[in-house]
């Protein structure tokens, strides 16, 4: 299999995957800076330019972050990710699902409405008009988040699960491009000093090799 990466927090959750797993796959970072995921041969792989892209063996292409991560738990069922059990698995697509609308689309779409502007006002759709309120929005997600939190480490309780990557990961991006966390959010605030002290969080801090 071939994992295709690039800059930017969807990649990185997979990255912190990878690290957490002790998996090595062979791998390429795709410039989206200069446009490469929007070039034929990479929209052959993925017709909707994103990174991260696993491309296996038998040609089979997996795009998302989600269903890449959930891909590598099923070949390597530990540490376990998604969960061991099917109360365990249910809990984590719950977070990740909740994270994902609370927080990851409104804090990406706010992104791109303001100061990712000039990069993806010629790649797709973008609102400026809402920028504010997409921000907005993703505030009161974390706000939310930290009242359901409680005494737990992580989110779905005592281990690092597939919901801390993805918000670790956007949690991050967002501190780089205007929108960071309330250090208000203490729960948050304590949640977040214990995924950065994570070999997993600082092998994937700067741009993937």
């Amino acid at each position: 299999m071939k994992l295709y990466l690039s800059v930017g927090p969807n990649p990185r959750v997979v990255r912190m995957a990878l690290v957490e797993k002790g998996l090595r796959p062979k791998s390429q970072v795709i410039d989206v800076m200069r446009g490469e995921n929007r070039e034929d041969a990479f929209a052959k792989l993925n017709p909707a330019g994103q990174t991260p892209v696993l491309a296996l063996d038998d040609g089979m292409v997996v795009a998302e972050s989600g269903a890449i991560v959930e891909y590598l738990e099923e070949l390597h069922p530990m540490p376990a990710l998604i969960g061991a059990t099917p109360e365990e698995r249910a809990l984590t697509r719950m977070w990740v699902r909740r994270i994902d609308f609370g927080v990851v689309q409104p804090l990406t779409m706010g992104f791109r409405a303001a100061e990712g502007l000039p990069l993806f006002k010629t790649r797709m759709r973008c609102l400026p008009e809402g920028a504010d309120g997409l921000k907005a929005v993703a505030r009161d997600g974390l706000e939310w988040l930290e009242s359901q939190l409680g005494d737990r480490p992580f989110i779905t309780g005592a281990e690092v699960r597939l919901p801390d990557l993805v918000l670790y990961s956007f949690v991050e991006f967002g501190a780089q491009v205007g929108q960071p966390l309330d250090p208000a959010l203490q729960r948050l605030a304590a949640w977040r000093g214990r995924m950065g002290a994570r070999e997993s969080a600082g092998q994937t801090a700067g741009v993937p090799a």
